[in-house]
């Protein structure tokens, strides 16, 4: 591969080090994960029924489909969805910070969108089979010429009606621990598109937590650097109490000749605010019975 396509591919500051110790993540017993397992492995079985039957469908009989797979498959994992905020009805250019596999079932849970994915997806298992029946857009990061006519096809399909998710970072990035850059910033190609078919942005904000640990984000579904899918799904599958929360910013209307590069900065202004703090639950009632003892 030339420097230059090096120079054009994102390429991640995050790895090993930005995951959880060992013994950091509360997790589930064995049994438990490997229940789960077989879930998400019930679901994939699924999902390639469900390509089958994708292209005969209509738009939103399909977009509805695909909605409850991604939550039926997030269900599965054992990660409970939270979302903020409203996506429009209408065709959006839908851009999400990236740290997981696992934000792609939240994006398709919250907006079943055309998904914007690099060209290996379609390769993969099961994902790349129903990635393609539901509409995907594949972009080869190793041909950077490629890239005016994919911005071209997210055009079309924007002007047709269809949402587009996009992740403009290019690939993930932890971005929650202290010192830790907040990501490789949006890249604004892709924005060119939301332009030239004047659909409307809508930033969109992911991050994960979990449940009795501290309130700050975790990266415990990170799948980030040289780190396997299946090690980053093993990780997920035996998490306890994995929230993931999809916070819905307000959607930036490009006017005609808008410049991408000030639209993307916008967009991602938006999705690098804080996540809010979950709200402090009230103190549980205290029953005392005898002296000194409570239930």
């Amino acid at each position: 591969m030339t420097a230059a396509h090096h120079l054009w591919r994102p390429a991640s500051g995050c790895g090993p080090d930005c995951l959880p110790r060992p013994g950091e993540v509360p997790t589930v017993p064995v049994a438990r994960r490997l229940v789960r397992l077989v879930g998400v492995l019930g679901m994939l079985a699924a999902g390639a029924g469900l390509a089958a039957l994708l292209p005969a469908l209509p738009a939103e009989a399909r977009r509805s489909a695909v909605r409850r797979w991604a939550r039926g498959t997030a269900r599965a994992c054992g990660v409970r969805l939270v979302v903020r905020g409203r996506l429009p009805r209408r065709r959006a250019l839908v851009v999400a910070n990236h740290l997981s596999w696992l934000d792609i079932l939240a994006v398709l849970a919250v907006a079943p969108a055309r998904m914007l994915a690099k060209r290996e997806v379609r390769d993969w298992p099961l994902i790349g089979l129903l990635a393609a029946a539901a509409g995907a857009l594949f972009v080869d990061r190793a041909r950077p010429r490629a890239l005016p006519a994919t911005v071209a096809r997210v055009a079309a399909a924007l002007r047709a009606g269809h949402p587009v998710a996009v992740f403009p970072e290019g690939t993930t990035w932890c971005g929650v621990l202290p010192g830790c850059r907040p990501g490789g910033g949006f890249r604004p190609a892709v924005f060119q598109a939301a332009v030239d078919a004047g659909a409307p942005v809508v930033p969109v904000r992911i991050g994960y937590r979990l449940a009795g640990a501290a309130p700050d984000p975790t990266t415990a579904p990170g799948f980030l650097g040289d780190e396997s899918l299946g090690r980053s799904v093993w990780r997920v599958l035996g998490a306890r109490g994995l929230t993931a929360e999809v916070t819905v910013a307000a959607a930036l209307h490009p006017g005609a000749g808008a410049d991408r590069r000030l639209l993307a900065r916008a967009a991602e202004a938006a999705v690098r605010l804080p996540m809010p703090r979950p709200a402090a639950a009230p103190p549980a009632p205290t029953l005392r019975v005898g002296v000194g003892l409570a239930a």
